[in-house]
């Protein structure tokens, strides 16, 4: 299996298919790299070369004991495009992943980056602070946590109904899709899953949006329950430049693995990555 090294010598595994112009993909919490596998296979079907790997922690990656914050992600965000010789690539992020990516831009500019995709992305911020009144209480975050350090297994089935919107009426979510959820956060250390709370939620990628100066579609579902399209993708629009924001009614967190949102998400994708 392909794997590259960190900074700090932590093995990160990725998943390299097809040929053309890269898209590399960053997954959300608390999943994996394959979490991406209909986008990536659209992808290097179409032409591309598709790249997602698994994010410190959990996957097929190490498991290392620090680093598990957005700085880091985004280094080894970093350590893959540069040992790879990526250029002209398309980033690819979903909710943490969306802050990966962003964070990445924010510290390393976009000499290397063509374009931006931000799906159900985290930035600027989760946190509710005096200056983000959208954002959700500590609480919600403490919560999360007590759910991996104690019952972990139950949580993530549990999480996996508001993830992928299974908890609303006119659902169409399959249980096996909420048993890949399940299992992909399985494979995730515990250590990796309860820093990363503090990662995705605390993080204030405000400055970092600012520094984005590519082409960025913006996709988030008016019926997150995970991200907050309030705290999320309005924000982050009005804050990258040069982005397009796109609204998905009635679409949860997970929107890209429900049938009912993913074609059409599949065939935004790709015609902005042609476009």
């Amino acid at each position: 299996m392909p794997f590259i090294t960190a900074k700090d010598g932590t093995e990160i595994f990725y998943k390299d298919w097809g040929s053309g112009q890269p898209v590399v993909f960053s997954h959300g919490w608390p999943l994996t790299g394959d979490a991406w596998d209909p986008q990536a296979q659209l992808m290097a079907g179409n032409g591309f070369r598709a790249l997602a790997h698994d994010r410190r922690g959990g996957g097929r990656s190490g498991q290392p004991w620090g680093g598990n914050d957005l700085d880091t992600y985004a280094e080894d965000l970093a350590s893959l495009i540069d040992a790879l010789d990526l250029r002209d690539v398309i980033l690819v992020g979903h909710s943490t992943g969306g802050g990966e990516v962003t964070r990445y831009m924010g510290l390393h500019g976009t000499g290397r980056v063509a374009k931006a995709v931000l799906v159900g992305a985290i930035p600027p911020l989760m946190l509710k602070t005096a200056a983000n009144p959208e954002g959700l209480p500590i609480d919600v975050f403490d919560e999360l946590r007590h759910g991996v350090a104690t019952d972990r297994s139950q949580f993530y089935e549990d999480l996996s109904a508001p993830f992928y919107g299974a908890n609303r009426p006119e659902s169409t979510v399959s249980q096996g899709t909420r048993d890949a959820f399940w299992l992909w956060s399985m494979t995730v250390g515990i250590k990796g899953a309860y820093d990363c709370v503090k990662a995705f939620s605390e993080t204030d990628l405000t400055e970092d949006c600012k520094r984005v100066d590519v082409p960025t579609l913006i996709v988030h579902g008016d019926d997150d329950q995970i991200v907050p399209i309030v705290a999320a993708g309005a924000k982050s629009s009005k804050l990258i430049k040069d982005s397009t924001f796109t609204v998905y009614e009635g679409a949860p967190h997970g929107l890209a693995m429900v049938p009912k949102f993913a074609d059409r998400f599949n065939a935004d994708l790709l015609a902005f990555a042609r476009g």
